[in-house]
């Protein structure tokens, strides 16, 4: 096994797209070059018309056991401005909705990249965890404060300070996950799920995760409302529901 072996493969089926976490040496551990390729091939999807919604998994029976820590002392010196922190803050920024489909181990920067997705499908058999008080290591600030606000403080701070292992379970309770499915249902689960979202309207989609995640201001939101006016888009989705048909959405983001 080399390290051209460690790499982020990318495959799109119509309008969704897989990113596949592939190392398996290390159970997909994230290597530097693969935190590093992962901001300009989001830029790319994300400028994709065809592309509505996006996947990130793992190869095999693993989503990703954390990252590789070779480089200890080039992570202990960026601190928040690591290269794990800036794939991360992109992933979260993706423009189009993304799901996290979580096979095995999912711990430390495997579980810092499923938090920065929209949405977590789990196996039964998955595993999450959040290792750094195990290694002396101070998780980042953005890191921290994402998973606070997605499973609650106490249990941040259960998963922070005991670095312990859970199940899909207790992930699901906590609020770590959406939805656990047997193992040989999670293709089809997140298949279903994302080819939803493909046939829901782009501007109500957009502009639900923009405001959900707190980055639209007052004009932004007035932006989406004006879009959705003129682009003529919820006049066939009302048509659509009075004829019971399946709408036509056709729009896309201008380019920048």
């Amino acid at each position: 096994m080399t390290v051209a072996d460690a790499e982020l493969v990318v495959e799109v089926a119509g309008p969704v797209a897989t990113v596949v976490i592939r190392n398996p040496a290390r159970r997909n551990a994230m290597t530097p070059a693969m935190w590093r390729q992962l901001p300009p091939l989001l830029d790319e999807l994300e400028t994709d018309p065809a592309v509505r919604a996006l996947v990130l998994t793992g190869a095999g029976d693993t989503f990703c056991a954390g990252a590789d820590l070779t480089d200890l002392d080039v992570l202990l010196a960026a601190g928040d401005g690591s290269i794990a922190v800036v794939a991360e803050e992109r992933l979260a920024a993706f423009a189009k909705p993304t799901v996290a489909a979580v096979r095995g181990a999912c711990v430390g920067g495997g579980c810092q990249l499923a938090a920065a997705c929209d949405l977590r499908i789990a196996t039964a058999d998955a595993r999450f965890g959040v290792p750094p008080a195990r290694l002396g290591i101070v998780y980042p600030a953005p890191t921290t404060r994402r998973l606070a606000r997605l499973v609650g403080p106490s249990a941040a701070k259960h998963l922070l300070f005991t670095a312990e292992l859970i199940d899909a379970e207790r992930a699901l309770r906590i609020g770590l996950v959406d939805e656990v499915v047997a193992g040989e249902r999670l293709t089809d689960r997140v298949e279903e799920i994302t080819s939803m979202i493909a046939a829901r309207s782009p501007i109500s989609v957009t502009a639900a995760k923009e405001i959900v995640d707190g980055r639209a201001d007052p004009d932004r939101i007035a932006h989406w409302h004006r879009t959705a006016r003129e682009s003529g888009e919820a006049r066939e989705g009302v048509a659509a529901v009075r004829e019971r048909r399946t709408p036509r959405f056709a729009w896309t983001p201008p380019a920048d």
